[in-house]
């Protein structure tokens, strides 16, 4: 086969010229009007960096292995500590005024029974603060106890009615009582006393249990 640049005579299995080197192949194809074969290119998908793929964390699941959100962590209003507070300061103060005046007991020894007036609000203050209602997507989690701490989990699936319940005198103090009624095995209602804005706190119990049966 002659080479069609320089003319060369080259075997007919000759892949390029013998002399100048060109593609013998392709004189070939262009002699005979048959198109070129070219090698296909294969491309190959590769997954990206998964750096930015994050995954919930554990802490944040419930025993279901299922993410559980908090909605909202209440205790009882402390208006009626705070009261007890002043109540107990104007009380330690006329005792200790009384005494100076009418009896010959020592300054600080009416000074001291006056700060033990101090010790009742305290202990309620404490009671309060241990007092814990917890609401999250799932439950209604209440933790109690002064000395051995009780922890009640009521499923938000259970509960049939939220009603606010409050006394003129609580209407009067802007609290009351939210009162949750279960279908639980151990039945019954939940009380969660003396809490500030208890509508608000209705509503949002309302609302993640409307949430649940869709």
């Amino acid at each position: 086969m002659f080479c069609i640049k320089c003319g060369s005579d080259n075997l007919e299995t000759a892949k390029f010229c013998r002399k100048c080197g060109a593609d013998m192949g392709s004189q070939q194809s262009a002699v005979s009007g048959q198109p070129e074969e070219t090698e296909e290119e294969t491309r190959v998908a590769t997954r990206g960096p998964m750096s930015n793929v994050q995954s919930p964390s554990i802490g944040d699941r419930d025993i279901n292995g299922e993410a559980e959100k908090e909605i909202f962590t209440i205790s009882p209003t402390l208006k009626f500590v705070k009261a007890g507070y002043v109540g107990a300061a104007v009380g330690a103060l006329l005792l200790v005024a009384i005494f100076s005046a009418f009896t010959a007991i020592w300054a600080w020894v009416a000074v001291l029974v006056g700060l033990l007036l101090f010790l009742v609000p305290a202990y309620y203050h404490v009671r309060q603060k241990l007092m814990r209602y917890t609401l999250t997507d799932s439950k209604l989690e209440i933790d109690s106890g002064f000395v051995s701490r009780t922890t009640r989990n009521v499923p938000i699936r259970r509960i049939q009615d939220v009603t606010v319940s409050a006394t003129p005198w609580q209407r009067l103090l802007g609290i009351g009582d939210l009162v949750i009624d279960n279908a639980s095995q151990e039945g019954g209602k939940v009380v969660l006393k003396n809490i500030d804005t208890p509508k608000l706190y209705a509503d949002e119990v309302l609302g993640q249990m409307r949430s649940l049966e869709k």
